[in-house]
């Protein structure tokens, strides 16, 4: 037997990916490669962009959206379906993308990357200083958030159908669960 070796990748190995129609990430060195995603997945970014939208009127901080480059450190890239960065930390941002944790992030789970987003991605952000995370469960139509200073290993809260929330980062701003779903 034959022991073999790999190189982990770094950001540097990253810049160099072709620019097709692939979603790539550099998650702990290895390059992880999704297909665009569903309608469904689609349809609950664009009312999670148009529900959290108020956060940019009130001048609050920026609201991002994939795809876009985070870079959390030489082997770790991702590209979270929507991120926020208020505007105390808005230095993070630069032409290429976020060098640094924003302040949310929102992942709205697939098939193809659920296992790195609930996994190493979650761990990585709460490291990274990451003050809340939103995992978006699209069949079970639930979303779980995460307190990461507090505890990145469990929710804080777990909202399905029919509640309406509050984050900690907005708090006048009301978030309806059935709104995030509608289709």
């Amino acid at each position: 037997m034959i022991a073999t070796q790999t190189r982990r990748l770094t950001v540097e190995d990253y810049r160099k990916l072709p620019d097709d129609d692939w979603r790539y990430q550099l998650i702990d060195g290895e390059i992880i490669m999704a297909p665009a995603s569903n309608f469904f997945h689609q349809r609950i970014l664009m009312n999670l962009v148009r529900l959290l939208g108020p956060v940019e009127e009130e001048k609050l901080g920026q609201l991002l959206c994939a795809p876009l480059d985070l870079f959390l450190d030489d082997q770790n890239v991702y590209q979270p379906d929507i991120l926020f960065v208020s505007r105390s930390r808005e230095s993070i941002i630069d032409n290429d993308g976020l060098h640094g944790a924003p302040d949310l992030i929102v992942e709205i789970l697939s098939a193809h990357t659920a296992r790195y987003d609930l996994n190493a991605k979650r761990s990585a952000y709460a490291r990274a200083g990451v003050r809340e995370l939103w995992f978006v469960f699209p069949e079970a139509r639930r979303v779980d958030i995460y307190q990461p200073a507090e505890n990145f290993e469990s929710p804080t809260a777990s909202r399905s159908l029919g509640e309406i929330f509050r984050s900690p980062l907005f708090p006048e701003l009301e978030i309806s669960t059935d709104k995030i779903f509608a289709r």
